[in-house]
Parts: structure tokens; sequence; C-alpha cells
């Protein structure tokens, strides 16, 4: 393939997992949260976009917003290369119906182990068990963050489900338990059924290990299981993470784990296309 059709190619590509806040004067933060950010702003992220030489994003709505998801909405009318994530609970004024022709096409919910893992305004499991027929009649699916400790106790569950599922952030590995892990196990194992998603972002399962290396095996393992049910995500701007990761390093370390031009091709930019297209 040549110079050319390789960049047009890669202008096609897709970042599966970001969100932007503010600016504040104009859409502010609910004032039930339990961190502040800085801004990170429409125009900051479509320049990202073009720095990564990607084409399409996905934004997905903060728990800093609470239940307001005006600046989500806003962006998604005036940006038609950008799709859309929400936080929805039964009962919410928010309705499905419509959604995905605003641009949305999932909803998010929590679901991790240990006390204190569920921001407040965050959507539980049970919210997802709850909507997921309403979601599937609105033609979206769920997001999950979870971590590889949770997944063994609702893995049944999830695949009894009627909508697919996304997986955020690899399922919150623990690089210290290994590949071999129950919880990782389950994770392929689901991966393989082919209704379960994953989002490709590393960086936050890897911040106690000296080499981010170590996440390797990893993503090479959720190649192995099913390459087609894999997506990339930058989690820019990053919250939280001192220093800050390159958002351009965290693509080019995904790029050289995925060990073949064909595989990253498949997560950037053909997956993608089939799940938010």
């Amino acid at each position: 393939m040549s110079d050319a059709a390789s960049a047009r190619r890669a202008a096609q590509g897709w970042d599966c997992h970001a969100h932007l806040f503010g600016p504040y004067d104009r859409f502010p933060l609910t004032a039930e949260r339990s961190y502040t950010p800085p801004e990170a702003i429409e125009s900051a992220y479509m320049d990202l976009l073009a720095r990564l030489g990607l084409g399409q994003g996905v934004l997905v709505h903060p728990s800093a917003y609470g239940k307001d998801h005006a600046l989500l909405l806003h962006v998604l009318a005036a940006q038609p290369a950008l799709r859309g994530v929400v936080v929805v609970q039964p009962g919410d004024p928010l309705a499905l119906g419509g959604l995905r022709e605003r641009g949305v096409r999932g909803a998010r919910f929590s679901h991790r182990s240990g006390p204190g893992t569920n921001f407040a305004g965050s959507a539980s499991f049970d919210d997802l068990c709850a909507l997921a027929p309403a979601l599937a009649d609105a033609g979206l699916h769920a997001e999950l963050w979870t971590d590889c400790k949770a997944l063994p106790a609702i893995a049944s569950q999830l695949r009894g489900l009627p909508v697919p599922i996304v997986i955020d952030h690899m399922g919150g590995f623990d690089v210290n338990a290994g590949v071999d892990d129950a919880g990782f196990r389950t994770l392929l194992g689901l991966l393989e059924t082919g209704k379960v998603w994953v989002k490709l972002c590393a960086y936050r399962n890897l911040l106690s290990s000296s080499a981010w290396q170590a996440g390797r095996p990893f993503q090479q393992r959720m190649i192995e299981a099913n390459p087609e049910r894999l997506v990339w995500g930058s989690d820019w701007p990053h919250l939280r993470v001192t220093p800050v990761p390159d958002t351009a390093q965290l693509l080019s370390m995904f790029k050289e784990w995925a060990a073949s031009e064909v595989v990253a091709d498949r997560v950037l930019r053909i997956n993608p296309e089939g799940l938010y297209r």
C-alpha cells in the first residue's frame, strides 16, 4: 500500500474514548461532583484528532456533569465526525428514543470491585439490567466501566443482555496478577463470544508498573481472543493522572503492540465503523 493510501486509511480511524469539559462559563459542572477537572474543550479535542491523524471520535459523558448532557449534545450537533455515550438511569428525563439520530450510540454504566469506586451520578449495573431492553429498542449499546475482579460475578448476566456490551479500559486488568488471572480469563471468554467489545486503553492499568511494556501481553491475548471486537480509546484528557501521558505515544504504543498493520487498521477503522457509525 502506498504512503498516501495508508494516510487516507489512518484519517478514517477512530478514537473511541474521550471526555470534554467546558468552557465552564457556558457549560458549568454539576455542584455535586467528586472532582474538578481543567477545561478540555471541543476545539482542543478536534485539534488532537488532527494531530493523531484520526478522523472520528467518541465522547463519553463524564460524571462531573451529572445529569446535564448539554455539552455532549451540543458538540455532537456541531461535529458530525463525533459520536456520544450518555449516562442514564431509570426515570431520568433524558429519553433514549431519538438519541441515535443525535449522534449517541451508547449509555455508560459502572460496576467495579472495592469500596468507593462508583462516582456520584454514575449509573449502576442494576440500572444497566433494567434499561437494557429500552437501549435495544433505541438502537444503543451499553458501555461498562468495570474491572477483572468484578467481572466473574456478572459474566453470565452480561451474556444474556439484549444489547452489545462495550467494556472500558481493557477491563481494568491487574498487571500484577498476570494474563492467567481468573478475572482476565473471564474477560477473554466474554470477548470470544462476539457479544462483548473491549476498548484498548492500557495505561490506567499500568500506573503501578515500572514499565508500561508489561501491558503488551494483555493486549496480545485480547487480539488472539477476538480482533473483530476491539476498538482503541485515548482516554483524553487523561484525568487525574500525573504526569499526563502523551496521547500520540499511547496510540503508537497500541500500534507497536498490535504487531500488524492489518490488526491496527481493524481496531482503529473497521471495527469502530461497525460499532459507532
